[in-house]
């Protein structure tokens, strides 16, 4: 029985985020004229995301088995950040070259 409650309870919460996600693109949609409005709202996604990197910095502080394998963590997480933004990159640079380069640049 508390198995079928956690997955309706998971299955809600995915519900609830792809429902505010779609409100939020909606809005959007219909503000995306005023730009002082985007400007705050810019101004705002990028102060919650330096709020979510502290509120995450101090889950990881506090979680012993990450600080206690933090030099093994380490080696692995640098590597794996190299190989995600070099991936970034060079994924940027295709699309950028098929869908956004027109005729005239070289």
């Amino acid at each position: 029985m508390i198995f079928l409650v956690n997955i309706t309870f998971d299955a809600m919460t995915s519900y609830i985020v792809i429902a505010l996600f779609a409100v939020g693109i909606g809005i959007g949609w219909l503000i995306r004229e005023k730009d002082k409005i985007r400007k705050g709202v810019d101004s705002a996604v990028t102060w919650s995301v330096y709020l979510l990197l502290f509120l995450l910095g101090i889950s990881v502080g506090v979680n012993e088995d990450i600080i206690n394998n933090f030099s093994r963590i380490g080696y692995k997480a640098f590597w794996l950040t190299i190989g995600a933004v070099a991936g970034s990159v060079v994924l940027a640079k295709i699309v950028y070259q098929f869908f956004f380069k027109s005729n005239n640049e070289e």
